[in-house]
């Protein structure tokens, strides 16, 4: 047999195994759920409901106010059209991407979600599984049911880690530390939350506390169970209202891994960023849970990136649902996209299962938009797709 045949018949096996994989775990995600086949990611979100406690499916869906800016999120992306190529060969499809030195096979992430456990008994281990199961990379809440490191334990695939800086420096810095000494990839520190929003929704609810392991010294931090995640104080020991620039620098002195910041918007904070060094932004409005009436992420995109320049990577999270989205992401600028929402209905209706599947759901949907609008590769994606 010649090297070429025995390249193709490998191949062949690699991706009958895949299939085979595939149809396994959507078989496992199937019978998790229920015996209830989803097809796109909107089918997770009732069985997700029917699930979950009332409580805990208020934490998910809620948003701050009278959630416009969560209705924005999804809306935004409806609204914004695609301008196809033909005749274009499409027949092999690349959709990796480079982000600080490391490849991934595609440029969708998993956005920080905190208190898993109150979606999933397992919480972030089953999470962390299901995205290694799909090749993808999670980020960690530090506000996460689980150990930092017990996550880490379970993961066959990179992990990033959410932080919220302390006023204890000491604190911080063993955080940090923690992570990297855990083989963590890179820092995400959240910068659009001073204080907790008019989360009405979840007060109403009153969602009930569960341990917040990372944060286990300090007072209300998940250990106060008279406290519930709608109150104004239940994560004010752990919030730095007084953080600015100055922490900024001090944070990305220490880190010895790639330090981005999460919950940018203004133009004006993207150019302040690159004067500070960081190494990346999430233009994000944290799930439209903080503040009400900001913009859609997909609409602030734009000016971010306009402004940043290529100086760095810029992410985008909230609203994204299709695999379009993901598409329409990349084409106004963004290195990679993060989903929260539609992973955590996918893991309160099935699991880990659950988990990958949402994530292989989008992955296709993504190579199909790919395929239909004439683009190969990920580098291929750019303006010229939206149609103005």
């Amino acid at each position: 047999m010649s090297q070429d045949s025995k390249a193709d018949s490998k191949t062949d096996l690699q991706v009958k195994a895949a299939e085979v994989s595939a149809t396994g775990l959507a078989n496992a995600a199937e019978s998790a759920a229920g015996g209830t086949e989803c097809i796109c990611l909107a089918d997770f979100e009732p069985l997700a409901k029917a699930k979950m406690a009332a409580q805990s499916w208020e934490y998910v869906c809620a948003g701050a106010g009278d959630e416009i800016t969560v209705r924005w999120n999804e809306e935004a992306y409806r609204r914004i059209r695609l301008k196809p190529r033909i005749l274009v060969d499409v027949s092999k499809l690349d959709t990796r991407v480079n982000l600080f030195g490391q490849e991934h096979a595609f440029p969708i992430l998993l956005a920080p979600v905190a208190a898993q456990k109150l979606m999933h008994p397992e919480g972030e281990l089953a999470s962390a599984r299901g995205a290694s199961a799909a090749g993808a990379t999670m980020v960690v809440s530090s506000f996460a049911n689980t150990r930092l490191e017990d996550v880490a334990a379970v993961a066959q695939n990179p992990l990033w880690f959410q932080l919220y800086a302390q006023t204890d420096h000491g604190f911080t810095r063993e955080l940090v530390q923690r992570a990297e000494a855990a083989g963590y990839r890179a820092l995400c520190l959240t910068v659009d939350t001073a204080t907790t929003g008019a989360r009405n929704r979840e007060a109403r609810a009153a969602v009930k506390l569960l341990p917040i392991p990372n944060f286990a010294k300090f007072a209300g931090a998940g250990n106060d169970v008279s406290l519930h995640t709608g109150s104004q104080n239940v994560f004010k020991s752990v919030l730095d209202a007084s953080m600015s620039w100055k922490e900024i620098e001090w944070l990305r002195s220490i880190a010895k891994i790639p330090f981005l910041l999460k919950g940018v918007l203004n133009p004006d904070d993207a150019e302040l960023a690159v004067k500070h060094g960081v190494a990346g932004i999430i233009v994000s409005n944290h799930g439209g849970r903080n503040l009400d009436t900001l913009p859609a992420t997909i609409d602030a995109l734009p000016q971010v990136v306009e402004k940043i320049a290529g100086r760095m990577p810029v992410f985008v999270d909230g609203g994204i649902r299709r695999g379009t989205d993901v598409l329409k992401a990349l084409a106004l600028g963004a290195s990679a996209v993060f989903i929260g929402r539609p992973y955590i209905y996918g893991l309160g209706a099935a699991g880990e299962a659950g988990v990958t599947q949402v994530i292989r759901i989008l992955r296709r949907e993504f190579q199909m938009a790919m395929a239909l609008t004439g683009r190969s590769n990920v580098a291929s994606i750019d303006r010229s797709l939206i149609w103005t």
